[in-house]
């Protein structure tokens, strides 16, 4: 999926909204526990509910990789179920990942050969040959750490560059986009960034963002919309825990479609106040 395909079908859903699917078998309803793949069943319960709302999906890799084989063969059926029946959607393994070249090259087979997601996100620190194997592969895409939303992104992340003035995710953020293009790599900005989003856009005018934090972090969507919006929208903006935790009851679908469709309408107004559908 390039750059285009992918407006295409923002503009179709008039949403650009990502649901990650950040699925704790610790908070899913009970009612699921007698199922031989309880997590897998709460997520294609979501997915049924929302998948005409939203743009990606976002699987966090730790959520399941914590439950062993079961957590492995859970997500395998999640992205399966997906590419099976909705296969217009965006995928994103929310990974982190980030190593030598070798390495990288064995991550990016796993995550776009094996499971065929979309997308990666990736730690961009170690350098180009840590994040070069991910872009080998066509009509994939590497999502690189640009400015997190975590209290920990102080320490590194807005310390200034002696020789430049610039602070240190502006250097990553200009310089790692030469190693790729707008139909191949986006970047994570926090959605509590905000304020932020301007001075990136005037780095990365064309690039997708893929933008965490509204919801249950408390990032705003209006912010977010206005500061990042490019001539192609540009963003997709995540919620995962204020929709797929709306409910606990045996309607928990329910709960998540309707929490899914409040975020996709406020995106349809934002959408049409920049002209784009």
């Amino acid at each position: 999926m390039n750059a285009r395909q992918l407006f295409n079908q923002i503009r179709e859903k008039q949403s650009y909204l990502c649901i990650g699917l950040d699925t704790d078998y610790e908070k899913i309803p009970k009612i699921l526990l007698d199922n031989e793949y309880p997590v897998f069943e709460f997520n294609k319960r979501i997915i049924k509910a929302t998948a005409d709302l939203a743009v990606a999906y976002k699987p966090n890799l730790a959520f399941y990789e914590s439950l062993g084989a079961a957590g492995q063969m859970s997500l395998e059926m999640t992205v399966n179920y997906l590419r099976t029946h909705f296969p217009e959607i965006f995928i994103i393994a929310d990974a982190k990942r980030g190593d030598i070249g070798n390495t990288s090259k064995m991550y990016a087979s796993a995550f776009f050969s094996n499971f065929d997601f979309d997308a990666v996100t990736v730690a961009p620190y170690m350098g180009v040959d840590s994040v070069k194997p991910f872009l080998g592969h066509p009509d994939k895409w590497v999502i690189l750490l640009a400015l997190t939303s975590n209290p920990g992104a102080e320490d590194f992340q807005f310390q200034k560059l002696e020789t430049t003035g610039e602070y240190l995710f502006e250097k990553v953020i200009r310089t790692s986009a030469l190693w790729g293009n707008t139909d191949n790599m986006m970047y994570v900005v926090g959605a509590t960034k905000a304020e932020w989003l301007r001075k990136i856009r005037k780095i990365i005018p064309d690039h997708f963002l893929l933008i965490p934090g509204v919801g249950a972090q408390g990032g705003s969507l209006e912010e977010v919309s206005e500061a990042g919006m490019n001539s192609q929208c540009g963003l997709l903006v995540n919620a995962s825990r204020s929709i797929i935790y709306a409910d606990i009851t045996s309607n928990f679908d329910e709960a998540a479609r309707s929490e899914a469709m409040t975020i996709q309408k406020e995106m349809a107004g934002y959408l049409a106040k920049a002209k784009l559908v």
